[in-house]
């Protein structure tokens, strides 16, 4: 076998065999395909797709180039996974909440991928926290804290690694093969026991519409389970984003709002219905609502920060950060204020544009090489439906330089649409799939 013989066959529109496909994985995990090959190899899927065959055999391809992790606790491994919103932060709110209701959380998370925040950069934005750790490290972690958000080990799933690069610089990232592939291949090597899917529709995701949502879910939701991985889709709303801060320390702030009891929102309307779903299907619940409330409760009982605070500490990050949070996270040096032009309701939000402006700040990445600046973003964003009045404040910048905040402020100006009549808002959560 070789790349080019592949790559003819994904040209014609004909599905590799999944003989091919392991190999393709390999050769990605291994070097042997070359760069130049991986891009070709991202983009013909995206451009010409995999049957429901050939995306099952990727992802298990994709997961075998590499360690599965196999656990022995007291408790259900479970996970979650966005396919990719603006303003998400909620794995920062689910994972220790989960742990506090009795289960054990390894969750392996990725960074900033074209317009979307990472969640792995997100938690870096706390000073001193580092999320590559060694197998043994995440298994010492998830044992003591109950959970731990982390990067991928070197040999789980490297031929994910190698291809999510590669999507994120070569326009594929909207590739529903890939994204499935990509998702279940780390989330299948972590042993889990059930995982649940926020799959995102609306301008701030990579899925705009329910049609293509539904999609994603059940493509997500039949390769995990066919992997023998209790899996459920929950498909919900991106059409503004879940907190009013776009940037990765912008957005722990508002997580740190939120466990500390003082912060409201959809975030935490989200989370409760992942989490419900995963309690309810692990029978750490008797049903979807009661485990719904079990998620709520560790929140706003501060059950849910105490693990958070542990599992920041246990990950290099301050020992008081929880106490102290506004003292450690980086700020921007130039801050503006973006107002409304005239009077009107907010009709629209460009999710997708709002997060590109943040990109082009430097929160996110241009090329896989780039740093990320985590003090950079957006804060105070509107929410969809407001009322505003000429001269009031649409969003704060949060810059370096002021022809980057210049810039900002006209993108952000771009991506907000003023009418005069309120819209209708949609639903936050619109179905489960799975």
């Amino acid at each position: 076998m070789n790349a080019g013989i592949i790559l003819a066959k994904l040209r014609q529109k004909q599905t590799p065999t999944r003989e091919e496909l392991a190999w393709m994985a390999q050769g990605l995990a291994n070097g042997e395909v070359s760069d130049a090959q991986a891009g070709a190899f991202s983009m013909a899927v995206c451009l010409n797709g995999l049957s429901d065959v050939g995306r099952v055999a990727l992802t298990l391809a994709m997961r075998d180039s590499g360690r599965t992790l196999r656990w022995d606790l007291d408790g259900p491994v479970l996970d979650k996974h966005s396919t990719g919103g603006v303003g998400d932060c909620v794995s920062l709110i689910l994972a220790p909440a989960l742990a506090a209701c009795g289960a054990y959380v390894p969750m392996i998370s990725g960074r900033g991928l074209g317009h979307t925040g990472g969640t792995l950069d997100k938690l870096e934005a706390v000073p001193g926290v580092s999320t590559q750790l060694s197998e043994d490290q995440l298994r010492g972690i998830v044992r003591q804290v109950g959970c731990a958000i982390v990067g991928a080990t070197g040999d789980i799933a490297p031929a994910d690694k190698r291809l999510y690069a590669v999507r994120d610089v070569c326009s594929t990232v909207d590739s529903l093969d890939l994204i499935t592939a990509s998702i279940l291949s780390k989330k299948l090597a972590a042993g889990l026991d059930g995982l649940v899917l926020d799959v995102k529709i609306g301008s701030g995701a990579f899925m705009k519409t329910l049609e293509e949502g539904q999609a994603l879910a059940e493509a997500l939701t039949k390769t995990a389970n066919a992997a023998k991985c209790r899996t459920t889709a929950v498909i919900s709303d991106m059409s503004q984003p879940l907190v009013p801060s776009v940037g990765n320390a912008l957005e722990v702030a508002e997580v740190m709002r939120i466990l500390s009891g003082r912060g409201r929102g959809p975030i935490i309307d989200v989370a409760a219905a992942l989490g419900g779903v995963l309690l309810a299907n692990a029978g750490l619940a008797q049903d979807v609502q009661e485990g719904a409330d079990a998620v709520v409760h560790a929140i706003r009982k501060g059950y849910a920060a105490e693990r958070f605070a542990r599992m920041l500490s246990a990950l290099g990050g301050p020992v008081n950060f929880v106490d102290n949070w506004k003292r450690f996270l980086p700020e921007a040096t130039v801050i503006r204020q973006v107002t409304a032009p005239h009077d009107g309701f907010v009709a629209r939000i460009d999710g997708e544009a709002l997060g590109r402006a943040v990109v082009g700040l430097g929160g996110g990445r241009l090329r896989e090489t780039d740093r990320v600046n985590p003090a950079v973003g957006l804060s105070d964003v509107v929410r969809l439906g407001t009322q505003v009045t000429r001269g009031q404040t649409l969003a704060v910048v949060h810059a370096v330089r002021s022809d980057q905040a210049d810039a900002a402020a006209r993108a952000v100006l771009g991506a907000l649409t003023l009418a005069g009549s309120r819209p209708k808002v949609p639903e936050l959560i619109l179905e489960r799939v799975g």
